[in-house]
């Protein structure tokens, strides 16, 4: 069974949402860093919605970060929307939740 991946923006109410739906892994990463970063240099707040992926490597962890920094760089934010007990759980062991501002549904990360 293939694992459809898609990926997109949207903006508004002060902040951009990139919504990720599938593997985010070592050949969807790329996708990811583009759209965090376009959305990064755009606006300020910008949140990752992944509410709809379904795995997540190393790779995606790494662009995930990165685009952490460059918000913080650039005066800005990322926070992450996330409900899936299994990708959760990769952020508690790696510690990324002390690093991120991870909420359990999408309004609550847009939230000004």
């Amino acid at each position: 069974m293939e694992n459809a991946f898609a990926i997109a923006e949207t903006t508004g109410d002060g902040c951009t949402v990139v919504s990720v739906v599938g593997e985010l892994d070592v050949a969807t990463a790329p996708d990811l860093r583009e759209h965090l970063e376009r959305a990064i240099d755009r606006d300020g707040l910008v949140v990752a919605d992944l509410l709809g992926v379904t795995f997540i490597d190393s790779t995606a962890l790494g662009v995930l970060i990165g685009a952490l920094k460059r918000s913080q760089s650039a005066g800005g934010g990322l926070r992450i929307a996330m409900a899936e007990p299994r990708i959760l759980k990769i952020f508690e062991i790696t510690g990324l939740t002390e690093l991120f501002s991870i909420f359990p549904t999408l309004g609550e990360a847009s939230a000004q």
